[in-house]
């Protein structure tokens, strides 16, 4: 197409040959946009309206509100007709012919028969009731007349004027004319007003029900944001649970399910019901379905319990509340009462709150306890929270071993006789020896005379599986690690669980991740204490808490890693465990590291002062004076029972058998003999000092000699 030139103007001044002249372009106007058709725009509108939410709000509001009044009907339908025929007893009757209660059946039975004995008296009654009302209406008429001609006859004698007779009479009957004027008036507004008040009952009787299908309930309701749990609730989920027996069963009682439910009571952050299941419906075919009956009660899986009571083919359901079981429990008593204090053989360590919400205590007393879970789950905090209640008991002792290493376990130097941190296998090499010289106390303490008394020892290992794993021998090729009869740390313990107990020697283990390697069988089942935080698998569980506890419902292995860190599942007499369950549930108390220094350190405000050993000294030679001052420590003065008992604990095989004899016999004539201070024999710090300070003078007074 050629391009038309315009000239502007005229030039004054001719062109140069390289400049092309001036051109204007005319580009036509790019055709206007077609109109949408009224139709398309139209039908946009409509879909807009019609999918916007406040639509949908509004329709699924008047579907709601309009279903609470129908079904409001045919529920009160249901109970009028219930109530008037035997309908309500023949159900029951099949609920308890399919669960296999036969007992019942007969109960129910019984009710039915007396039902229908009495409605049958009923209506004979009413073949007589007419003759009788009319008696009764004529009788009571000619009394009423009477009393009140009666009534007027004294009327008429106390005012001399005998028309006083008819006065009662006459009122009464102006007072009946009053009341049916009164019912002329009200009748026609009653009969408009009145089927509007009874639709008000009915939308309240459905609204109370939740009688409208899911889509038109409330969002809250609709996404089991705090939802109720009612008996219907409970056993349409169990007849959605896929148990085909459990379905049948359900169905065949029809609505009477609920018969299954005991009562439904609050416990704690949630609720609880039993629920007796139909013949031929085992527990664990609904154990191994937690996840569906839980998704079927609108809650997560974690937020669903299911245990088993000693009742025959019942299960015990806790329900949580959505998203408590997220919520912080707490601090622990121990952080907030400055003053509280701890008693090994009658108290009880405050560890947490069970499901319930009640706090949740253990008894520590000759109890031997094993801890185990995944890695970073509260293992240590779990344990760390009962030593440091029983460290306010200044009569217990601690032989402590950390295979970690990492200071969760160092505000207790100062506070144990002995403590030992870090992951290696000297370590490991040096914990064994602690633990074999708690057996050797453990022995001495058997030997002596009957009623002895001892004080509590505990021997604490955290990370205990460092030590199963370790591959170091010692010089007679005996291996420290292992389940060998030849394992020099598995037979320690072994033997503590043995034989500790009664002489107030403690084995306490921290473990994670266990296996048949790291956690030997006759170790994990000689503690009489047994938790276990979230775990990876069933015979996980099994290994941590037994088969008694899993088959009753335990199952650490549900808990979530991460989200439920700290929550524990417990295996022990030593905790109050609801009746008929083998285990319980407890969500521990938090106690950070600041915290726990602050506990020690009233805990060492109790003692005379304790030094702390960071490794087993071999040597077998010994120095008794310089030992005594060690074990006195920092405390101005200790009695001597107690200082033998520390020796004892220091090096058993040195000391193990001294007594009182002996220390005096090491003590005298260096100037730091026991003597008597408030009745009691003791030995002072001070003087000890003296005479070791004397004794290295003399010592080097000789060797420059």
């Amino acid at each position: 197409m050629s391009e038309n030139v315009v000239h502007l103007h005229k030039p004054t001044d001719p062109p140069a040959a390289d400049t092309a002249p001036t051109v204007l372009t005319v580009v036509p106007d790019a055709p206007p946009d077609r109109p949408v058709p009224l139709w398309v725009r139209s039908g946009r509108a409509i879909k807009t309206g019609v999918t916007h939410e406040s639509t949908r709000a509004t329709v699924r509001a008047a579907a709601r509100h309009s279903l609470y009044t129908l079904n409001g009907g045919r529920i009160v339908a249901r109970r009028t007709w219930d109530g008037r025929t035997g309908s309500r007893y023949e159900r029951m009757i099949r609920a308890a012919e399919a669960a296999g209660n036969l007992e019942a059946a007969e109960e129910w039975e019984e009710r039915l028969q007396r039902f229908r004995a009495a409605r049958h008296h009923r209506r004979m009654d009413l073949l007589h009731s007419p003759v009788e009302a009319a008696k009764g209406v004529a009788v009571g008429a000619g009394m009423g007349v009477g009393v009140l001609v009666a009534l007027g006859v004294v009327m008429a004698l106390n005012t001399g004027h005998v028309g006083d007779v008819v006065t009662p009479l006459t009122a009464t009957i102006d007072f009946i004319a009053l009341l049916i004027r009164i019912v002329q008036v009200v009748w026609g507004p009653a009969l408009a007003i009145g089927p509007f008040l009874a639709l008000l009952a009915l939308w309240s009787v459905g609204r109370k029900q939740q009688a409208a299908p899911n889509w038109a309930l409330p969002a809250n309701v609709r996404n089991g944001e705090g939802e109720p749990i009612t008996p219907s609730i409970v056993v349409k989920a169990l007849r959605d649970l896929g148990v085909p027996a459990l379905a049948r069963a359900i169905k065949e009682m029809g609505d009477a399910g609920a018969s299954m439910l005991g009562p439904i009571t609050i416990a704690g952050c949630g609720v609880e019901v039993d629920v007796t299941l139909p013949s031929g419906v085992s527990t664990n075919e609904v154990q191994n379905k937690r996840r569906k009956l839980a998704e079927n009660l609108t809650r997560h899986e974690h937020e669903v319990f299911i245990t088993i009571p000693q009742a025959a083919r019942t299960v015990r359901l806790w329900v949580a509340d959505s998203g408590a079981l997220d919520e912080p429990i707490g601090p622990s008593p121990l952080v907030t009462d400055d003053a509280m204090t701890a008693d090994y053989a009658k108290g009880k360590a405050p560890w947490g709150q069970d499901l319930r919400g009640d706090a949740a205590s253990l008894s520590l007393y000759q109890r031997h306890l094993l801890i185990t879970g995944l890695s970073n789950q509260g293992k240590t905090v779990a344990l760390r929270s009962l030593a440091l209640w029983l460290s306010l008991d200044k009569s217990v002792q601690f032989l402590m071993g950390d295979l970690k290493g990492v200071g969760d376990w160092a505000m207790f130097d100062g506070l144990a006789t002995t403590l030992i941190q870090g992951p290696t296998d000297e370590h490991v090499i040096q914990v064994t020896e602690m633990v074999e010289g708690a057996v050797d106390e453990m022995n001495r303490r058997i030997q002596a005379p009957p009623g002895t008394v001892f004080p509590p020892l505990i021997v604490l290992v955290d990370e205990a599986q460092v030590a199963f794993m370790c591959p170091a021998k010692d010089a007679d090729k005996r291996p420290y690690g292992g389940s060998k009869a030849n394992s020099r740390y598995f037979m320690a313990v072994r033997k503590i669980h043995n034989q500790g107990r009664a002489v107030n020697v403690l084995m306490w283990q921290g473990t994670q991740d266990p296996t048949n390697e790291n956690l030997p069988k006759l170790v994990r089942e000689g503690a009489h204490t047994r938790a276990s935080l979230a775990l990876g698998t069933e015979s996980q569980a099994r290994m941590a808490l037994g088969d008694k506890a899993v088959d009753g419902g335990a199952a650490p292995n549900l808990l979530r890693p991460g989200l439920d860190r700290g929550t524990l599942v417990v295996a022990s007499d030593g905790i109050t465990i609801p009746a008929g369950q083998s285990s319980i549930t407890v969500r521990t108390h938090y106690i950070d590291d600041d915290a726990a220094e602050a506990i020690t350190d009233r805990a060492k405000a109790l003692r005379d002062g304790v030094t702390t050993l960071h490794a087993i000294d071999r040597e077998q030679d010994r120095d008794p004076l310089a030992d005594i001052a060690a074990v006195v420590g920092t405390a101005e003065r200790v009695r001597t029972k107690d200082v033998l008992a520390r020796l004892g604990t220091l090096n058993a095989d040195a000391y193990g058998a001294w007594s009182f004899i002996d220390l005096k016999r090491v003590l005298d004539g260096t100037g730091a003999e026991p003597y008597k201070s408030d009745g009691v024999m003791v030995v002072a710090r001070d003087r000890l000092a003296r005479a070791l300070a004397n004794r290295d003078t003399e010592g080097s007074a000789s060797a420059e000699g």
